[in-house]
């Protein structure tokens, strides 16, 4: 069989001859040595994905305004720009550390705090992302591989939700592909000072992807280390030492934060949000970290701090679920094929081979998240799988263009039909899933098995039938998901867990969407897919505030969570937040009169109100532009602050008023610190309803109590 070489790919067309100069001509020519196309289509891909980012954006408002109040508190206090604090008083943080907020908090610095400069840094690094992988994947295997792997990124559902949403993922998706375009640098040069440089840089990208989302940024090491010191055209003690320069560039550039903040004395810095000892090393190893993988996750959002089984079935074909499967999975059994056809066709190339090393690199990347994401046992939701998309698209984009070039072989043939055939029956019974557009998945099936056979036969059709079967089959590989990504920038996305697709905006408790594919059609669906007022799993193991437990302020026979309603949702309505308190997953929407009454003599205050949970804060924090203290943090379980600090802060006038109704979990079962408080407020100060939401002025104690 004739073996793949190393080297760009060629282009499906010839050169195009030498074309006019001047610097305008040249960005719309590109390479000379490129077909006339390969500029305009790449200026089209950017161009399309820029419009498929922003596109409405601002519907989304706020998004998930957990982060969002974040990045107003950044824009009124530096600490809390570097510490990544909820608020401006500086209380707590978030439970992530803070590189994704500076990105947003410097936007917002320039153009004020409002949607479009929180969102639009998250749209324009996916499309930086796509450009970027655009020019990883070319580098080594052609303008036309780079063109599909960009295509595939940009295209694919979970990555059209989350380079339109405020979270961490895209920032840490855009460095990873940043790191290993710089190994791929470093490969190129490693007999040179350039070659550490490079590596270094990879390095230094990990690094500060560690500060956009702690462990999950380290995943793709193993993978670019081996591959570096498997491939590199240098001598194994300089691969070596140039893997320790890199570790050391990756070790300064993750630690020096963390450095600060454990260093910096805990009384003039806000607690550590997720953590349960104050600490940035507990978060990386605990609840943020290690315990993502084991499922011990002090302060978990499952009851009893998570566990092994809390978040769902694990194994080989959790990524194909119904929770997980819409998000990115569309293309992964073709680049799974792809990958081990291209691994074969080199397996007697020589060391250095650089498809083998692309494959290796992007494949990796693929696989071993893939299979952590399978596996893991703590929190996990399924945007998650957004950090799939680019080596996805890269595996694909390589494996395809590389096997065509062998399509004169009987295997090549049988591969590209294959990989086809996987893709549309795959889509089939991806689109099957939920009830919209029916008509595609017949399109899909039919048209995908039709140009899988036609593959098979390339040889005897004309290179330009060829051709057009080849862009057949790329249109119909990707028209699944692409409908998707587009359905999903029609619609605005709020809360803690989005989900892509037409199902919805939310995914529920532990991933379940609601009423879309494999869901019950309910909101807050438990972890696992267990039914709400359920743990993952059980029919009879119910949540507080289930029909055997209701929380307080619950009647005994509706699942009700703190400020609830209704227990189909987190307080409140399904899906969405209660009277304006907001809860666990989604932020509260106070109504004008509370927003007044909260901002009244705000100044006089550090925070104007106190509430359980930092979703339920980030609400009244948005709509006021004032420090709200989040008491226990995201979940309302961390330990902050104590009944005895809260009533020294009470005592201090320094808290305005208490809003009740919080969403975090800290209120349950009266054990915890935000439930201690909670229940001293009730009984020391007098509740008023304000706008539907219950509030107690905490300057005004009840006749007959002290306040303390």
């Amino acid at each position: 069989m004739t073996a793949l070489t190393s080297g760009p790919r060629p282009a499906l067309a010839d050169p195009a001859p030498e074309r006019p100069s001047g610097r305008f001509a040249r960005l719309l020519r590109g390479r000379e040595d490129d077909p006339r196309w390969i500029r305009p289509a790449l200026l089209v891909l950017l161009a399309g994905t820029a419009a498929l980012y922003l596109w409405d954006l601002g519907s989304s408002g706020w998004a998930n305004s957990f982060y969002s109040a974040a990045v107003q508190a950044g824009t009124e206090s530096w600490k809390a720009f570097f510490f990544g604090s909820s608020d401006a008083a500086n209380f707590i943080t978030v439970d992530k550390t803070p590189a994704a907020l500076w990105v947003m908090e410097l936007s917002a610095r320039i153009f004020g705090v409002n949607a479009w400069s929180i969102l639009v840094p998250q749209a324009l690094e996916g499309v930086a992302g796509v450009g970027l992988l655009y020019l990883a994947v070319r580098r080594w295997s052609g303008p036309v591989a780079g063109l599909i792997a960009g295509a595939v990124l940009a295209l694919t559902p979970v990555a059209t939700l989350m380079f339109r949403f405020n979270n961490p993922d895209a920032l840490l998706v855009l460095l990873l592909i940043g790191a290993v375009y710089a190994t791929m640098r470093a490969i190129e040069a490693a007999a040179v000072r350039a070659g550490t440089r490079w590596l270094a840089l990879a390095g230094v990208l990990i690094g500060f992807g560690f500060l956009t989302k702690m462990l999950q940024a380290f995943v793709v090491v193993p993978v670019l280390a081996i591959v570096y010191l498997v491939v590199a055209p240098t001598s194994v003690r300089r691969r070596l030492f140039q893997l320790v320069v890199a570790f050391v560039a990756l070790i300064a550039a993750a630690g020096w934060w963390v450095l600060i903040a454990e260093l910096w004395p805990a009384s003039s810095r806000p607690y550590i949000g997720g953590s349960q000892t104050n600490s940035v090393l507990d978060l990386v190893l605990g609840y943020n970290g290690l315990g993502r993988l084991s499922g011990d996750e002090a302060g978990s959002v499952t009851p009893g701090g998570g566990g092994a089984g809390s978040w769902g079935e694990t194994g080989l074909l959790r990524l194909f679920n119904s929770e997980f499967g819409t998000q990115a999975s569309w293309l992964i059994p073709a680049a799974l094929v792809l990958l081990v056809a291209v691994l074969g066709f080199t397996a007697r190339a020589p060391r250095t081979d650089r498809t083998r090393a692309a494959m290796l690199l992007w494949g990796g990347w693929l696989v071993l998240t893939g299979l952590i994401f399978s596996f893991m046992q703590g929190i996990i939701h399924p945007y998650y799988t957004v950090a799939l998309a680019p080596a996805i698209g890269a595996v694909v984009g390589i494996g395809a263009v590389s096997v065509w070039t062998l399509r004169g072989e009987d295997a090549a043939r049988a591969v590209l039909a294959v990989a086809m055939g996987a893709t549309a029956v795959w889509a089939f019974v991806l689109l099957g899933r939920a009830d919209w557009q029916p008509w595609l998945r017949w399109v899909v099936l039919v048209g995908g098995l039709g140009v899988a056979a036609g593959l098979a036969f390339t040889p005897r059709l004309a290179r330009r039938v060829a051709i057009a079967m080849a862009a057949a089959a790329l249109l119909l590989g990707v028209a699944a998901p692409a409908a998707y990504a587009v359905q999903t920038a029609s619609q605005p996305h709020s809360g803690a867990i989005p989900s892509a697709g037409p199902s919805g905006g939310f995914a529920g408790f532990g991933g379940r969407q609601a009423g879309g594919p494999g869901g019950t059609g309910t909101r807050g669906g438990m972890p696992g897919g267990g039914q709400p007022g359920q743990l993952a799993g059980g029919n009879g193991n119910q949540l507080p505030g289930g029909n055997a437990n209701p929380l307080p302020g619950g009647n005994g026979n509706q699942q009700q969570w703190p400020g609830g309603s209704r227990g189909n949702g987190f307080g409140g309505q399904p899906g969405g937040p209660s009277m304006g308190g907001g809860n666990l997953l989604t932020g509260s929407t106070p109504s004008a009169e509370l927003t007044a009454l909260l901002t009244a003599d705000a100044s006089d205050y550090t925070w104007v109100a106190a509430t359980v949970g930092s979703n339920a804060a980030s609400g009244y924090q948005l709509a006021t532009g004032d420090p709200v203290m989040a008491l226990g943090g995201f979940n309302g379980t961390d330990p902050t602050p104590t009944l005895a600090a809260f009533q020294q802060y009470v005592s201090e006038g320094r808290i305005h008023y208490f809003v009740s109704g919080g969403g975090g979990f800290g209120n349950r079962g009266g054990e915890g610190t935000s439930s201690q408080i909670t229940q001293w407020v009730e009984e020391n100060f007098t509740a008023t309803t304000v706008g539907g939401v219950t509030v107690y002025d905490l300057t005004r104690p009840s006749a007959g109590t002290t306040g303390s």
